[in-house]
């Protein structure tokens, strides 16, 4: 009789999920910035936050420290790999939205012509990660899932638990929250 392996990547996935519609929102509404349609400024610093505080410290930080470590301990080379693409790609993330988080605030504060600078790196942001997340679930962690043995598994769910309990009980609602209210914004 086998047992089943503790699955280590289940959650990662569940979370890009809230992570693409979050991305389906800028792809949605910076056309309509660039075209001048949509001025809520408010939406692209609420995303920025969304993005480094959901995206990046709470659930990168799973993949860059517990999973990645994991694969790199166990045999996985660390540069010009798997995963040093992807750690790549979220450097990459992070300056588009470092240079929209900017452009938002200048026109929050009412400086005109930022609409394309906003809108270019939203849709820049939304690109890059939606290829990454296809490159993770599709590649990534089915390999991880194949190659990382039983005895690292317990380890792996102990780190996105660690990872979890550094945040309030009620983070991820919260981030689903914003989320849901920008999808029945009109």
């Amino acid at each position: 009789m086998t047992t089943e392996k503790k699955n280590i990547t289940g959650a990662l996935v569940n979370e890009h999920r809230l992570i693409l519609r979050m991305i389906a929102l800028l792809e949605r509404n910076a056309p309509r910035t660039a075209a001048g349609n949509y001025r809520n400024w408010q939406f692209y610093l609420d995303g920025v936050d969304f993005i480094r505080n959901y995206a990046d410290r709470f659930h990168h930080a799973k993949e860059e420290d517990v999973l990645f470590e994991a694969l790199v301990s166990n045999g996985m080379p660390r540069e010009h790999s798997p995963v040093a693409a992807m750690l790549m790609e979220h450097d990459q993330g992070r300056a588009f939205v470092k240079a929209m988080e900017a452009a938002a605030r200048k026109a929050l504060d009412g400086q005109e012509g930022m609409e394309q600078i906003i809108a270019d790196n939203a849709l820049a942001y939304a690109a890059l990660l939606r290829d990454h997340i296809g490159k993770e679930d599709e590649v990534l962690y089915p390999l991880a899932e194949r190659v990382i043995p039983d005895t690292m598994r317990d380890d792996i769910v102990a780190g996105y638990a660690a990872a979890e309990a550094r945040t309030a009980p009620d983070f991820t609602a919260r981030c689903e929250a914003v989320v849901i209210g920008y999808e029945q914004e009109k």
